[in-house]
């Protein structure tokens, strides 16, 4: 059952179009993640979610209330939409304590104090900050900082939370550690979860479904991790969710050749009737040997990453790269050089209409 839903909506600012004719359906309970390039709406469609921005047409629904209909002359400010939003500078009050901070959307519902208390250190408990109440926020890690916008987004007891990249500016292991964290939160407590990133991994680790969107703020594919990263709807998604190589194949007669070469392909042949195709695949898909079946190619660049093997591998004038665990490459001969002659295959690769690769190659 859908908790929120996004049917129509419409959002520029001046002549600069952002959102036209978007449709989203959320679902109770679930983890759902907004993906795409920086600069393609998401924080817009999650302020407007929120209630910090009206849109320009369409309707916006939380919980089978309408909460944002221009047409119907409806709008719904944020602090009546039952949610908790957390933003990516934190903002946390310096001069507030750790306690206040969480427990300042109580104070300004005026609740009792023993249930703002009660409330606050249960929230502070959530998130691993209990004993710390009484710190001021430059007293903490920019991680602990992170965990009291989280506390104070949960005291209210939303059911519905709003995450507008909110790890952005912590680091590596401390990114790692708290895309875990809230995850677990989530489950835990049986809330939804709407989080905003432009980081494909922390999308894959924590969502449920997730929607990708591209620079002109259309959602081009939804869909769970899964489905989003192995059988991606077009190469931009294909594109944007990590490496990916593109190898053009033609069509002549009933043959298909790689490239500008005479090499035909080792694999099963697109279905379709367009002269030009390319064959999409991750380095991870690529087997790479010194002889056998397979496509002929050579080895451009050759670089020791520590535990992995990068190779930078020419076929008929189309580059790929694939990659191998150095120490498998060691013990199965599979350390080439520059300039060396190479075999490869493949495990996976998806077909794309090569007209479809138009707007991947214009980034």
């Amino acid at each position: 059952m859908a908790i929120i839903r996004v049917e129509g909506i419409a959002k520029s600012y001046g002549t600069h179009q952002v959102h036209k004719d978007l449709t989203l359906s959320i679902e109770r309970g679930e983890c759902f993640t907004l993906l795409g390039p920086s600069g393609c709406g998401k924080t817009v469609l999650l302020r407007l979610i929120a209630g910090f921005e009206t849109p320009d047409a369409g309707r916006i629904s939380i919980d089978d209330t309408v909460v944002a209909d221009p047409a119907a002359g409806i709008y719904i400010p944020p602090d009546r939409r039952g949610l908790g939003v957390v933003f990516q500078d934190y903002a946390v009050w310096p001069h507030l304590t750790v306690f206040d901070n969480v427990g300042y959307p109580l104070k300004i519902a005026k609740r009792p104090k023993n249930e703002l208390k009660e409330r606050v250190m249960e929230s502070l408990e959530m998130v691993g900050m209990s004993g710390l109440e009484r710190r001021l926020p430059s007293e903490l890690s920019g991680g602990q900082q992170q965990r009291v916008a989280l506390a104070r987004a949960l005291v209210a007891n939303s059911s519905l939370m709003l995450l507008d990249e909110p790890l952005t500016n912590l680091d590596a292991n401390l990114r790692e550690e708290m895309r875990f964290e809230i995850k677990e939160l989530q489950r835990r407590l049986n809330i939804t979860v709407l989080y905003v990133t432009h980081d494909q991994e922390i999308a894959l680790a924590i969502s449920d479904r997730l929607a990708i969107m591209d620079d002109e703020g259309r959602i081009r594919q939804t869909g769970n991790p899964w489905q989003i990263f192995e059988r991606p709807s077009d190469p931009f998604v294909f594109n944007f969710m990590g490496i990916a190589n593109f190898v053009p194949v033609r069509r002549a007669g009933e043959a298909y050749l790689v490239g500008r070469g005479e090499q035909l392909i080792p694999w099963e042949p697109p279905k379709g009737d367009a002269a030009e195709w390319v064959a999409g695949f991750r380095p991870s898909d690529v087997q790479i040997a010194p002889q056998g079946i397979g496509l002929r190619g050579t080895v451009k660049r050759a670089s020791f990453l520590g535990a992995m093997m990068d190779y930078l591998i020419e076929v008929d004038g189309a580059h790929l790269r694939t990659s191998i665990e150095t120490h498998e490459a060691i013990s199965k001969g599979l350390m080439f050089k520059e300039g060396e002659t190479c075999v490869i295959s493949f495990r996976d690769l998806l077909w794309f209409n090569a007209q479809s690769l138009t707007e991947v190659v214009k980034q």
